[in-house]
């Protein structure tokens, strides 16, 4: 099997095992950005120089290949996470030019774990979207099918691990970011518990739902990932000082037994027949192997668009006032004026869903409307989050659909904002409620376009949500299709 197509632990035990070497790996990853990349547009910076450079310590012996599971292997990050000495410019031509002098602590992990960073993925501008159309540097294509979108807003980051452009790569997930992308580009992406993974330097969209997760070629990877950006940080008020399960071992228990919820409020009038039909098929495979299903509800889930777009918007204006022209990112050469150069920075630096959003979260914060719209959002927030609570009082964890249709060809959605959002129904909730999340492949559409899988678990409830998807992957075989990028 090609170098590209192994997933972590395959090519970990070729390292250790020295039949192959670091900067092969990683050459042989640059090779393939270098040819595919022009194609699917999922790298905004590529670190050639500095991955053969780090590669080149562990052939020479100057680093320990057996230190962690992660060392040596070639990683991407999505282009919202800092990095220090290397741009990170959240797609939008705001951060162009942005080198923040900081690594954020996952990366700052990841690089103690040994990893080898090959570049910074495109992303939907500041993570803002669901098909990663909106970024400054051109929309990423869906390796299965290039007329077709990524997802977003980690588009970048799941089409580059579903085209072997990395072994693994980081994304965020707000409202669906790192599951809605995983789904459609046919990989594994999860999104942990709000607070369990630290959020420091991270640029921030929306504070209280952001949060970085995994996306990977299997399961596995993703949990040997989770265990490593796991686990609390002081810099950062909102994570959570709890002990870090051993994610990997949890795997190989068994899931029989398990209770498993069918949400009826996701079984929608206007999903996608090949969307129902996988959901139906990945029912089955779960009763096949054991687990029980349950009918549960979750009543107020059609208010969790409503409350998301009030949610994020109003956080979004908050944390994006920063970027005024003074004193970093783009400062317009037009300006009369500090008031000009303010209006005039914002208007070339930010592309028309932020500005939006901007203007959506500035009106639902407006003096006499945040009452109405920020906190009647919030009181929604708090009945999602108790529907799910009085959910898993019957079930151990909630299985659904990702998205309610497969892939959507670039364009079409771009001019009908409320259709985007709505793409995103069956993630937003998780997002509100700031549960676990992972999705995981369980078919494809009439197009063989992917369908993923999202399977929903309490707080901190990663292992068992984890466990449940591996089981199901390894009894269907979804997962080891590889686009026909070439």
């Amino acid at each position: 099997m090609p170098l590209h197509s192994l997933p972590v632990h395959e090519l970990r035990h070729l390292l250790v095992q020295k039949e192959i070497k670091v900067s092969e790996v990683v050459q042989a990853y640059l090779d393939r950005v270098e040819t595919l990349n022009v194609k699917i547009n999922a790298y905004v910076t590529v670190m050639g120089e500095s991955a053969l450079k780090e590669a080149g310590l562990y052939d020479e012996g100057r680093k320990d290949l057996n230190a962690s599971p992660l060392a040596g292997v070639p990683l991407a990050i999505k282009d919202v996470l800092c990095l220090r000495g290397t741009r990170t410019t959240c797609g939008s031509k705001m951060l162009e030019n942005f080198v923040p002098p900081y690594d954020a602590t996952v990366i700052e992990w990841m690089k103690s774990a040994g990893a080898v960073f090959l570049g910074k993925t495109n992303l939907d501008e500041f993570a803002m979207g669901s098909s990663n159309e909106n970024s400054a540097f051109g929309p990423t294509r869906n390796p299965w099918n290039l007329s077709k979108v990524s997802g977003g807003s980690s588009g970048g980051s799941a089409a580059a691990v579903a085209a072997g452009l990395c072994s693994a790569a980081l994304g965020t997930d707000t409202g669906g970011s790192i599951r809605q992308p995983a789904s459609f580009c046919g990989v594994v992406g999860l999104k942990p518990t709000y607070g369990r993974v630290s959020r420091y330097g991270l640029v921030a969209f929306a504070s209280s739902l952001d949060q970085v997760g995994p996306i990977a070629r299997d399961v596995e990877d993703a949990a040997l990932l989770l265990q490593t950006m796991a686990g609390y940080d002081s810099r950062d008020t909102t994570c959570v000082d709890l002990p870090v399960p051993d994610y990997m071992g949890g795997l190989k228990k068994s899931i029989g037994g398990m209770k498993l919820g069918i949400p009826k409020e996701y079984l929608i009038d206007g999903i996608h027949p090949d969307v129902a039909l996988s959901m139906e098929k990945a029912i089955e495979t779960f009763r096949t192997l054991g687990a029980e299903t349950v009918e549960v509800s979750l009543p107020h889930t059609h208010y969790g668009v409503a409350a998301y777009y009030i949610i994020a918007p109003a956080e979004a204006s908050s944390n994006l006032a920063r970027y005024d022209g003074v004193k970093y990112g783009h400062r317009s050469t037009d300006a009369r004026d500090l008031l000009s150069l303010y209006r005039r920075s914002r208007s070339e630096g930010f592309g028309a869903e932020v500005k939006r959003r901007i203007m959506l979260g500035t009106y639902a914060l407006s003096a006499g409307y945040y009452d109405a719209y920020y906190k009647k959002a919030s009181q929604v927030r708090t009945l999602i989050r108790n529907d799910f609570l009085k959910a898993f009082e019957k079930c151990d964890a909630i299985i659904a659909p990702v998205a309610p249709i497969p892939p959507f060809d670039i364009g079409e959605k771009v001019d009908d904002p409320l259709q985007m959002y709505l793409s995103d129904i069956f993630t937003l909730p998780a997002s509100l409620a700031g549960i676990p999340g992972i999705s995981v492949p369980c078919g494809f559409s009439g197009e063989h376009l992917p369908i993923g899988l999202q399977i929903l678990g309490p707080h901190f409830a990663e292992e068992s949500i984890l466990r449940l998807a591996h089981h199901f992957e390894r009894a269907t075989d979804h997962h080891p299709g590889r686009p026909p990028v070439e």
